[in-house]
């Protein structure tokens, strides 16, 4: 059983007799308290979707649900869910958008490495590969000699997000993302 402290963003836990997911976890240490850091979590009820933020010291402990992972493919976006399809059996698993506001930002229809978070046969999250590629869009054009440079500059992907890259870089180019720190890591692999 992982201590508050261990707890990462997506993750299924149990409390208070029901299931939720961490989406959002805020560090804290208040000053003139011996003792670790608190960590507020936002978490949402897996079979309700109701909203709860709660507090935990660092040393509480958190039992993990039981959950499944499987792997999926983008399938198509309907209406306001998006549709997944299992690489295996061709199940399709649906997720409403706003659920998954913060994924989406890093998936198209070639995106490899999704899973889809099942909780009693219920798909109630998608986790993302540490990394994606993505084509940009629009950013200025590239400066030559630029890659010597560390200065960065903003591109827009196909997804809509926007992150910086560094100046060498150009419109069409697909790139590495990381997933975790919204970060450029580098060219993709042709």
């Amino acid at each position: 059983m992982p201590k508050a402290s261990d707890i990462k963003k997506n993750t299924a836990v149990e409390y208070n007799n029901r299931v939720y997911i961490i989406r959002d976890i805020e560090r804290s240490v208040p000053q003139g308290r011996s003792g670790g850091s608190l960590y507020r979590m936002r978490m949402y009820d897996v079979v309700t979707g109701s909203k709860i933020d709660e507090t935990f010291k660092d040393s509480d402990m958190l039992p993990l649900a039981d959950l499944i992972r499987r792997n999926v493919m983008f399938s198509y976006l309907d209406g306001e869910q998006l549709v997944f399809m299992d690489s295996e059996d061709y199940t399709p698993y649906n997720l409403n958008k706003e659920g998954i506001a913060d994924e989406v930002l890093f998936i198209d229809e070639n995106t490899q490495g999704l899973q889809v978070v099942l909780v009693d046969g219920t798909p109630v999250t998608l986790e993302l590969p540490s990394s994606v590629d993505l084509e940009i869009i629009e950013t200025s054009p590239s400066i030559k000699g630029g890659s010597a440079t560390a200065r960065t500059k903003p591109a827009t992907l196909s997804t809509g997000l926007t992150i910086q890259v560094p100046e060498h870089i150009s419109t069409g180019d697909r790139i590495k993302i990381n997933t975790t720190e919204h970060k450029f890591m580098g060219r993709a692999d042709k």
